[in-house]
């Protein structure tokens, strides 16, 4: 036998139990979303190279980035990333779009990352942008529905919090220790690491970096130190305005929540689990000046990016996973022989056109193997269709939860096919 061929490294399959999952956390998405006005939207896998390049970092394209070059010799990449898709559509159509533009969408990205708990080559992401307004309620509403989605999958601030931070206030603080402009961003860059590298390798990185050992201590003070937030302007703002959305046990500043986009100008927050078992859940921020940098006019945006992979683990953690069925099918048409086949049929499309969910038997094989079939599937109700319910001009109903079984006239069948589901679905 050949070896059966493996999927590629970092991919996952989606078999009915996972996909029934995977719609399980778009449909919360999608309702939350919709609950605060933001509008789906969808943007090419491919994008020019040209677009991350200038956008996204270093350290993205060169390191992260599934590129290559296609047949006409261009360079494209699989997006590891949407918000600058989102700043190359917006840019084309600027002069159409009423603004404040309320997007979303959830879709597929490959990053070219070591696959590890948490984190794999090709995940799917719901990204969620507010542009046209450079307002910090903007800021604060993007990261309220952010506390919503968890909410509405049953995680709560105990569990998961969105720690808050502004790129504007720690370019201001690290000003203060002695950094030079052109070096904000390495520096940003470091600040980023200090949870994800070992101490040593931290204070090396920094010093690499041209930190002598004064910066490198004065801004391993700043980054110990909780209360600084109260200094600065925009967010004590953005604190104000969560606690009047009624969300502010979700959020607290974090001085080391920085992201490492380069893109990012403002507000920025990442959410976690509590005990740190897990990597970030989601995290954006403010970026003012993306859409300029594609070509178009500019315009303020804020937003955020989620996994579906963490959010998915730390549910688990909780019990919040739900056990859903993959199988949606209410009724199962056996299949007695050849004689049988054109009623099966007829039954079964005169179930369907009254918007009941039908399987039809596809070989004449026993009837206990049809209703093993039916009963391993989860489908609550089996109708047999022998020469006995034929020439009788009646269908036998079997009820697989109580092992009930009645002749029903065909005439009536629907309307008795809908008083069973009602009475199982019913406490």
């Amino acid at each position: 036998m050949a070896e059966i061929i493996r999927s590629v490294k970092g991919t996952r399959d989606f078999y009915p139990e996972q996909m029934v999952l995977h719609r399980w956390l778009y449909n919360h998405i999608r309702a939350v979303s919709a609950r605060y006005g933001y509008q789906e939207w969808e943007a090419p896998m491919l994008e020019t190279l040209d677009l991350y390049a200038a956008k996204s970092g270093d350290e993205l394209v060169k390191e992260q980035a599934f590129v290559f070059e296609d047949r006409g010799g261009s360079s494209v990449a699989l997006r590891p990333e949407l918000t600058p898709s989102l700043a190359r559509m917006v840019a084309q159509q600027r002069q159409t779009l009423n603004v404040p533009l309320r997007w979303w969408s959830f879709g597929p990205f490959w990053r070219y990352e070591r696959p590890q708990k948490g984190r794999a080559r090709e995940f799917f992401q719901w990204n969620l942008d507010l542009l046209g307004s450079t307002s910090v309620n903007s800021d604060a509403e993007v990261a309220s529905v952010a506390s919503a989605l968890f909410s509405s999958i049953g995680l709560t601030p105990n569990e998961v919090i969105i720690r808050v931070n502004s790129r504007q206030f720690m370019e201001q603080r690290v000003a203060e220790i002695g950094v030079p402009n052109d070096r904000h961003s390495a520096v940003f860059r470091l600040i980023d690491r200090v949870d994800k590298l070992s101490e040593s390798k931290w204070l090396d990185y920094g010093q690499k970096l041209g930190l002598n050992n004064h910066q490198i201590t004065a801004l391993r003070e700043m980054l110990d130190d909780r209360n600084q937030w109260r200094n600065s302007e925009q967010l004590n703002e953005f604190f104000k305005t969560i606690d009047h959305m009624g969300v502010r046990q979700w959020f607290e500043f974090d001085p080391r929540i920085v992201r490492g986009l380069d893109y990012y100008t403002g507000i920025v927050f990442e959410a976690r689990d509590r005990s740190n078992l897990h990597r970030a859940i989601l995290g954006g921020g403010r970026y003012d000046n993306l859409v300029a940098e594609v070509g178009g006019e500019p315009i303020s945006g804020t937003g955020f990016a989620m996994g579906d992979v963490v959010v998915q683990l730390v549910a688990n953690e909780f019990g919040l996973l739900p056990e859903m069925n993959p199988c949606q099918t209410q009724i199962l048409v056996t299949l007695f022989g050849h004689e049988s086949v054109a009623q099966s049929y007829t039954v079964a499309n005169e179930l369907r056109q009254n918007d009941l969910r039908v399987e039809v038997y596809p070989d004449a094989v026993k009837l206990k193997n049809q209703v093993r079939y039916a009963d391993r599937q989860g489908i609550p109700i089996v109708i047999v269709l022998g020469p006995d319910e034929l020439d009788s001009g009646e269908v036998s109903v079997k009820q697989l939860a109580t092992g009930e079984q009645s002749n029903i006239p065909m005439a009536s069948l629907v309307d008795t096919i809908r008083m069973i589901l009602e009475s199982e679905s019913s406490p």
